[in-house]
């Protein structure tokens, strides 16, 4: 026998057996899983572009520090409502690396030997960062859209 529960992710209507209600449902629990990638890949690619942006910040006197990198960890955290493991973030950190030096005795946060301390970044590691980030996001996004297809024509067969 046939419910209709109301709608779910992305405007999909949902229609569950007795049995898939009571047991949960795996293509809205795929599109659960999903959905926290993309939010976690979002936020690394907020991070990973903060870091771009401030890679050449140079402080404004000496003594002082310069844009300082920040890194974002992740963890495994069992979703209640899905009965499954999802990723989120768990912290986003000041990166405690050492800031490399470079010579410029006419900035004005240079020390006493002509040394500026520059952001510990590297924008390189940044863009292929970014770059992973992008495709992880993509994928998901992907892998959202099949479920989604694949919930529609469910429902059609239904009809």
């Amino acid at each position: 026998m046939l419910r209709y529960i109301g709608r779910g992710l992305l405007g999909l209507s949902l229609v569950l057996t007795a049995a898939e209600a009571s047991g949960g449902d795996d293509l809205l629990n795929a599109m659960a899983t999903s959905s926290s990638g993309l939010e976690t890949q979002s936020k690394r690619m907020r991070v990973t572009a903060e870091n771009i942006a401030n890679a050449e910040s140079l402080p404004d006197a000496p003594g002082k520090d310069p844009y300082r990198r920040k890194l974002i960890f992740f963890k495994n955290q069992h979703d209640r409502t899905t009965g499954k493991d999802t990723v989120r973030v768990k912290s986003i950190k000041d990166d405690p690396s050492e800031f490399p030096l470079k010579y410029d005795p006419t900035h004005p946060a240079a020390d006493a030997d002509g040394y500026v301390k520059t952001p510990n970044l590297d924008p390189t590691i940044e863009q292929m960062d970014a770059r992973e980030a992008q495709r992880s996001y993509e994928a998901n996004l992907n892998l959202m859209d099949m479920t989604k297809g694949m919930a529609q024509r469910t429902i059609d067969v239904l009809r």
